[in-house]
């Protein structure tokens, strides 16, 4: 990553994000947020900017964005933001924690994060906007689709298919060869052991629609 970013959120998943880039001595101009009175004036040292109004400052080949919007459900508004920026022509920075072991023929979309401890097996591809977060595994041959959030600790076994908006709860375990349809959601802890449909949501040990 060669051009500075600026990080668009300054809630919990944009201050781990900005741990991860600050490691890798990436430059940070700095974060924004809609909501100014709920940040602080500097998280780990780097400045808060304004609101995302900002970036329009910014000529779009100058800089890259990371989009800091975490997900704990569908990530609407996650997917809403990647949008509003690339339609007005601006790219979106990966940030990949130095700690995570990726195999070398995974292909990563625009965008994407793979936080602390996470490992990625050979064959998978990860969609655009998506995020791979602490300590998530995912197997040999799984495809993850667009702008979604597999949370701490979830377990992909080989061969899954995770459709696009998807959220998958924190330590939740889907086994092998397993489809999950677009803009489901996992709960957290969830035991996936057959197909879920698009726009459900499924809970429990072994995970059951709600």
């Amino acid at each position: 990553m060669s051009l500075p970013v600026i990080v668009l959120g300054g809630g919990g998943h944009a201050k781990v994000l900005l741990d991860t880039l600050l490691i890798q001595n990436i430059s940070v101009l700095g974060f924004t947020d809609p909501k100014p009175e709920v940040v602080l004036n500097h998280v780990l040292g780097i400045q808060f900017l304004g609101n995302d109004d900002v970036v329009g400052d910014y000529h779009p080949d100058s800089l890259g964005l990371v989009n800091g919007l975490g997900s704990l459900r569908v990530p609407v508004a996650r997917k809403r933001l990647f949008d509003q920026f690339k339609d007005r022509g601006y790219s979106f920075a990966s940030v990949i924690h130095p700690s995570a072991v990726i195999a070398r023929d995974v292909v990563l979309s625009e965008g994407i994060q793979i936080m602390a401890g996470a490992v990625i097996q050979p064959g998978s591809s990860i969609g655009k906007n998506t995020i791979i977060n602490t300590k998530a595994s995912v197997d040999h041959d799984c495809v993850i689709g667009e702008h979604a959030h597999l949370a701490p600790g979830v377990t992909l076994s080989g061969g899954v298919h995770v459709g696009d908006g998807v959220h998958i709860g924190t330590g939740a375990t889907v086994i092998q060869g397993v489809r999950i349809g677009n803009n489901s959601i996992i709960g957290a802890g969830a035991l996936v052991l057959k197909e879920v449909p698009e726009g459900v949501t499924v809970v429990g040990v072994p995970a059951k629609e709600v």
